[in-house]
């Protein structure tokens, strides 16, 4: 068992992360966030469904052994497209929260009253601070303490893409009457950012609370810092109190290249007592799956972990994509079912002129390379690309950019050099130790194409090969061997079709991979586009039956039984017109079990499965 890094007083560097850290100048102490995809928030950037270009997989609808018992539309032909996010429930009512999309000015909890499953009816919305949006995670649970005896619900806090005014951590509400929530504390969590003066806490992906006799706590995924699971005392729940940081990329980075992707950080988790022990099984994306001793939430101490195959299980001809997104344990605590969030149907395959065959990570929001764009051609040095009067014009001989990570943000790079006329970008790693050879997924926005690389493979793009004493992450920088301006070799970049995410099925004492389940049109390249977002996203396992339910966004409602022989579709729902699920919960109302769906483009769907 490896030492795990936990306590409060810990600090970390972020840049020391493989492939989650934030780009650094050449300069010890300037800090630029240019955009990599190192924590939650960053995960959900384009889930657009009810609109022309997403299209549906069964516009006209389709079910197998799936009675919808009730739905609630809570905009009524008010089209708020992404609007809604995840689903709790607790007693007679349902806790969804609202998300930042189409508009950000602030989100919240819409209450639903679901005593009458078949006509949930909206009670109220318990609004976020302005400039705040939930997401990931809401839950109720009952607290008997000394200092507060009820019903408490918790939700996370992000800030709205371009608001200053938005608050993290998490929101605390007495629903004890759900009628009448009363928050007792709103933006708790970690202010311990090294190097600011923080009057917000750090911004909050997802919270889990649970109880273990007369303490009860909560476990925020912290945005803002490696010490990413941040566990926080809130048995008097006016006034939590954070008791320990935990950074598990050690623990659960695998070597560089082995995932697509390279980004280490926590996403997801839940807490449950297993053979007398409260057990956190986290999702730490490109990581993996992780489970946590937190007997002692002031100390937690690192179980075990899973690994991504050499091979991606679902598609052998390429290496796994990792996004390791939420789990839950079965019934029996024997496996734990888990879900691989997968946005981009393609990924990049890369030569250079001389044969070399490299790895590139496509950017967020830039045209993709897909089946019908390419990026190929001369390439040219254009350094930081942070001052645009120093980059030269794109020509003849070169079409694309070739970028030093560092200084500036990716977007502020690659519209700069598309400004000077260049076709596509590529970005390669900074010197900043541990940076080099990770690869990360860009958060850029621009009108042209833009790739991510390694460092050597910028050099071998610029040079045709690495210098022979070259070294990463000194105290001096190694400098660019060749000048801005000078041609590099000729790329071919263009895309294979990898898949949608999909479901694994784990043994929970070995963390062996068993099996996985994919909706078909998931892996069927006509689907890549056109069909809608066709990744998985929740889960939510019976607490009776060998039975999950999961969110498949576009991909409707899926249930799967699991057992020693694997996992099996059993029964699916998708609506007339389509649906977009993001969350799923198991709930008992009397005698009757239900599952509850999130819809982002409209509310709350209730079912229950009729084999």
């Amino acid at each position: 068992m490896r030492a795990i890094r936990a306590g409060a007083a810990f600090v970390a560097v972020a840049a020391l992360v493989v492939g989650a850290g934030p780009a650094f100048a050449h300069s010890d102490t300037e800090y630029v966030d240019d955009g990599v995809l190192d924590s939650g928030k960053d995960t959900h950037q384009h889930h657009a469904q009810h609109n022309e270009d997403a299209g549906h997989l069964y516009p006209e609808g389709s079910s197998e052994n799936v009675e919808l018992i009730g739905n609630l539309d809570l905009f009524e032909g008010m089209e708020e497209p992404g609007r809604i996010a995840d689903v709790s429930a607790y007693g007679d009512y349902a806790y969804l929260t609202a998300f930042w999309e189409p508009q950000c000015d602030r989100g919240g909890v819409y209450i639903v009253d679901i005593s009458d499953p078949t006509a949930p009816e909206l009670v109220t919305l318990i609004p976020s601070h302005q400039g705040t949006f939930s997401g990931e995670g809401s839950q109720v649970i009952h607290l008997e303490t000394e200092y507060f005896t009820g019903e408490l619900l918790a939700f996370q806090n992000e800030i709205c893409p371009g608001f200053e005014n938005g608050i993290g951590g998490m929101t605390l509400v007495d629903v004890t009457d759900p009628t009448k929530p009363k928050i007792l504390v709103e933006g708790a969590g970690d202010f311990s950012n090294p190097g600011k003066a923080q009057t917000k806490a750090n911004e909050t992906h997802s919270v889990r609370m649970w109880v273990d006799g007369e303490k009860a706590y909560a476990v925020l995924v912290d945005d803002e810092e490696v010490t990413d699971v941040d566990i926080m005392d809130i048995t008097d729940p006016s006034k939590p109190v954070l008791i320990s940081e935990t950074d598990l990329s050690d623990e659960t980075a695998q070597v560089a290249g082995a995932v697509h992707g390279d980004a280490v950080f926590l996403h997801d988790m839940v807490v449950k007592q297993i053979g007398g022990v409260q057990t956190m099984l986290l999702s730490y994306w490109d990581g993996g799956y992780v489970k946590l001793d937190v007997d002692d939430p002031a100390n937690p101490v690192f179980i075990a972990d899973t690994d991504f195959e050499a091979v991606d299980p679902v598609r052998p001809s390429v290496t796994p994509e990792g996004n390791a997104h939420q789990a839950e344990f079965t019934n029996d605590n024997k496996y734990f079912i888990a879900t691989d969030e997968d946005f981009d149907p393609y990924r990049v395959t890369a030569t250079m002129a001389d044969g070399t065959e490299f790895t590139a990570i496509q950017g967020s929001d830039v045209p993709a390379i897909d089946e019908d764009t390419s990026l190929a051609g001369g390439t040219r040095s254009v350094g930081l690309a942070c001052d645009a009067a120093s980059i030269p014009e794109a020509d003849a001989e070169a079409s694309i950019a070739v970028i030093e990570r560092g200084t500036c943000t990716f977007t502020d790079k690659v519209q700069n050099v598309q400004a000077k006329g260049y076709e596509g970008a590529i970005v390669f790693n900074s010197d900043a130790a541990g940076n080099c050879e990770a690869l990360v997924s860009m958060l850029v926005a621009a009108d042209i194409p833009a790739v991510f690389v390694s460092r050597t493979d910028g050099f071998r793009i610029l040079t045709g090969g690495v210098p022979a004493d070259y070294t990463c992450g000194g105290a001096t920088p190694y400098a660019i061997p060749t000048a801005v301006g000078a041609y590099g070799q000729d790329v071919d970049i263009s895309a294979v079709f990898d898949g949608w995410g999909y479901v694994h099925l784990f043994d929970a004492t070995s963390m062996e991979d068993l099996d996985q389940y994919y909706v078909p049109e998931s892996q069927m390249e006509a689907h890549a586009s056109g069909s809608g977002d066709l990744s998985v996203h929740e889960v939510a396992t019976d607490p009776d039956e060998n039975l999950a339910y999961i969110s498949y966004y576009a991909a409707g409602f899926r249930v799967v039984s699991y057992g020693p022989n694997g996992l099996t579709e059993v029964g699916h729902f998708i609506d007339e017109g389509g649906n977009n699920f993001w969350g799923v919960e198991v709930h008992q109302l009397g005698e009757e079990e239900y599952v509850l769906a999130s819809d982002r483009d409209s509310g709350l769907y209730i079912f229950q499965y009729h084999p």
